[in-house]
């Protein structure tokens, strides 16, 4: 049986998915009722310009003061698409405080205060859900949080962000430069104005910390996560990338250490083997491959932002509190029993390709094979190329860790028949 008293909303930004949110709540008013048990509201869309023509939205629910409408006590839900640290945190905490459950984006936000935010929804028994917050349209936090609940996930490997995943896949694509790649993805609307967000790797480190968080029952916040950008990333990579069987993605990379008493997360370049299922995704299209005990391998693949693949992630998560507030009843909140160290960049262990430019005489390669070997870096494969006294020189190595790397590293360049290192490139997914 139906309630026919409605559940209100309020919704914070109406922006690209806050437009896209009360879009769907509108048109799918009848189907979103029926799926609840009750009809959904919408109570008041704060805004900073609100002046701003806004099709399909009553301009009396319009308003510029977010504070008061949170505030109002009627209230069930917040949806907040604001963006950003604050006010987005005082106006949820807030609406907690006022009896409201919450659903958010804000990837940045949680990634930074996700403990903080959980601690205070539960001290006021609402919800606090975030799907939209990592991957668009693409579930991941429920079936981590829910499907996965009773498996053991070793690692999470993605592509998490759609707007460095276009850049690439046209450098890869192509053979376009970095810049040349990013300049049609801004003319496209894939990049914004300002890309540093993306390219530098801050996006997606901050859904690396929260898929970790939720991963490995642990709390792993913003600055424990290792990031790397791709803006160094060459034409001369990629071809080497292809000389290897490989491309380059920017990945987001969370894992249980093989004794599993650590974590780690990390964002940064890296050559994938073209049979990984994360080489075929191109575009901005996102993907997450996900490791586990008992499930073993899983894929989740899709539109990765957008207005109304966000919104959609954002109108399940509705649907979910909405049911949770007429059973009197809340979903999980936050699982950081494990309480597991992160461990940091140098103790991570994996596979690298190092170019290096070299003078063309003998006895280089026994030169750069013992600085290696000094520093307890094996070598798997090296290829030297090389005319009038110059020379190139790729050395492919086994696992090792980023510390002895940085090591090895600092060593040769210090040799006098390396005249630099052109490139250093993680390899994955092996």
């Amino acid at each position: 049986m139906m309630r026919t008293r409605p559940l209100k909303v309020a919704l914070l930004g109406c922006g690209v998915v806050g437009s896209e949110v009360a879009r769907i709540m509108t048109t799918h008013a009848d189907d979103l009722a029926a799926r609840i048990g009750a009809p959904v509201e919408l109570a008041g869309v704060a805004v900073r310009r609100p002046d701003k023509v806004r099709e399909g939205i009553d301009p009396a629910l319009v308003t510029t003061d977010a504070t008061a409408l949170v505030k109002r006590g009627d209230i069930d839900v917040v949806v907040e698409v604001i963006g950003g640290i604050e006010p987005a945190r005082t106006l949820i905490t807030t609406a907690f405080e006022h009896g409201a459950s919450v659903v958010s984006a804000n990837k940045a936000l949680l990634a930074q205060d996700g403990a903080a935010l959980h601690a205070a929804a539960e001290e006021h028994g609402k919800d606090l859900y975030y799907e939209a917050a990592v991957a668009g349209a693409i579930p991941l936090i429920r079936p981590l949080r829910e499907s996965l609940a009773g498996d053991k996930v070793n690692r999470v490997l993605g592509i998490v962000n759609g707007t460095t995943n276009f850049i690439l896949d046209k450098m890869d694509s192509t053979g376009a430069g970095y810049q040349e790649a990013l300049d049609e993805a801004t003319a496209l609307g894939y990049a914004e104005a300002d890309p540093t967000a993306d390219v530098e790797g801050f996006d997606a480190a901050a859904k690396a910390a929260i898929l970790a968080g939720i991963a490995f029952h642990t709390r792993v916040r913003l600055d424990d996560v290792y990031r790397e950008g791709m803006t160094e990333v060459t034409a001369a990579d990629f071809a080497s990338a292809k000389e290897m069987g490989c491309t380059i993605k920017l990945l987001a990379i969370c894992e249980r250490s093989k004794d599993g008493a650590s974590v780690t997360a990390r964002v940064h370049p890296a050559m994938i083997p073209l049979t990984h299922p994360l080489a075929s995704v191109r575009g901005a299209y996102n993907a997450v491959f996900v490791e586990s005990d008992a499930s073993g391998q899983l894929m989740f693949y899709g539109p990765g932002a957008g207005g109304a693949p966000t919104a959609s992630a954002v109108l399940g998560d509705l649907v979910a509190v909405c049911r949770n507030r007429l059973s009197n009843a809340t979903g999980p909140g936050e699982s950081a029993y494990a309480a597991l160290p992160v461990s940091p960049m140098g103790e991570v262990v994996t596979r690298y390709h190092i170019s290096l430019d070299v003078a063309d005489k003998p006895g280089v390669l026994a030169q750069v094979a013992t600085v290696f070997a000094e520093h307890g870096v094996s070598i798997d494969t090296v290829r030297q190329q090389g005319k009038d006294g110059e020379a190139s020189l790729v050395v492919v190595t086994h696992r090792a860790s980023d510390a002895s790397l940085t090591g090895t590293v600092e060593a040769l360049r210090k040799l006098d028949t390396v005249r630099g290192v052109a490139s250093i490139m993680r390899v994955e997914g092996e």
